[in-house]
């Protein structure tokens, strides 16, 4: 909420815009600006909106490189990188009204939803995931599974982007039944050892799955007091992924997990294009060997690309 306000020095008067910024912590920072003297609260701050964007970047760029520890991957450049992008999506979802909303999560959800469906094989295209989507028909020649991932990913995403989930046993077993609803009845943690075609690793065995999705919860609760969130959902996904805690599905389900991370703490969603489809089995297979700076350079990059790709496009036109 902006206001205007008077300092008077040396006798005399000064305007001054300010607005009141709250960070990450709940702590509230205040921004001024001082102003050309004009009292028209609304065309003021459409001047100076730039000016107020780059303080709060500033601002959330300090506080993150206080909390968050850096590495090789996530320096101090690519925090302050990526805090410049939350800040820049959060005013882009603030100045939306609801149809506008609706209308740019809507496309967003679209080529989500193609894009982690053709990554495990599913044969629609763009054209067929809208048709699908937006026109709720069938696309003539195609495997019912495929129409039903389409929808029932699409519904998940939905659900993502309005925080309705969180990184819980029951969050991911939720996510996972409406994922393969009308697919597959084998809902919930597997009762068989997974056989994974490209990849050299023994997933964990059923009897340990719930073990051990406790303790990479409990690690993600207490790795975001002092670990980046985008960092956080990269080793949250290559645990996730070597965990394999159901029968099928894993792979979206962990997809949607980790944008669960980022949207719940205020960050962009990401996409994993088809075009990166060998970079990512390949860092998933590089973190089951120990590297986990693998997927977090991945993450990294396809944050950043997502956000440059699709969010940065609108802003330019508000």
């Amino acid at each position: 909420m902006a206001y205007l306000t008077e300092k008077t020095i040396n006798g005399k008067k000064y305007q001054y815009l300010v607005k009141s910024v709250r960070l990450p912590n709940g702590s509230i920072k205040k921004i001024s600006k001082l102003t050309d003297g004009n009292d028209n609260l609304k065309k003021l701050e459409e001047k100076y909106n730039g000016y107020f964007i780059e303080k709060e970047v500033e601002l959330n760029a300090e506080y993150a490189l206080s909390r968050f520890k850096t590495n090789y991957v996530f320096t101090k450049e690519e925090i302050t990188k990526i805090e410049s992008m939350r800040v820049r999506y959060k005013y882009l979802i603030g100045s939306l009204d609801k149809a506008q909303l609706k209308d740019l999560f809507d496309v967003f959800v679209a080529n989500y939803t193609y894009e982690t469906n053709v990554l495990e094989g599913n044969s629609l295209t763009l054209k067929d995931v809208n048709i699908v989507i937006f026109e709720n028909a069938v696309v003539a020649g195609k495997d019912l599974r495929e129409v039903y991932e389409t929808i029932n990913a699409r519904d998940v995403m939905d659900l993502v982007l309005k925080k309705k989930f969180d990184v819980s046993h029951k969050s991911a077993i939720k996510i996972h039944k409406m994922f393969m609803r009308d697919i597959d009845d084998r809902i919930g943690y597997k009762r068989f050892p997974n056989v994974l075609l490209g990849r050299r690793v023994e997933t964990t065995p059923p009897e340990k799955v719930h073990e051990e999705m406790t303790k990479l919860i409990d690690w993600h609760n207490a790795a975001l007091k002092d670990m980046h969130p985008l960092q956080v959902s990269a080793v949250f996904h290559g645990r996730f992924e070597h965990i394999h805690p159901f029968q099928d599905g894993n792979g979206r389900v962990g997809r949607f997990l980790s944008n669960v991370i980022l949207v719940n703490n205020g960050y962009p969603p990401l996409i994993i294009r088809k075009t990166k489809r060998m970079s990512y089995l390949a860092a998933l297979d590089a973190f089951d060997r120990g590297h986990k700076e693998k997927p977090e350079r991945f993450f990294l990059d396809n944050f950043k690309d997502t956000y440059r790709k699709f969010f940065e496009i609108y802003l330019k036109y508000l």
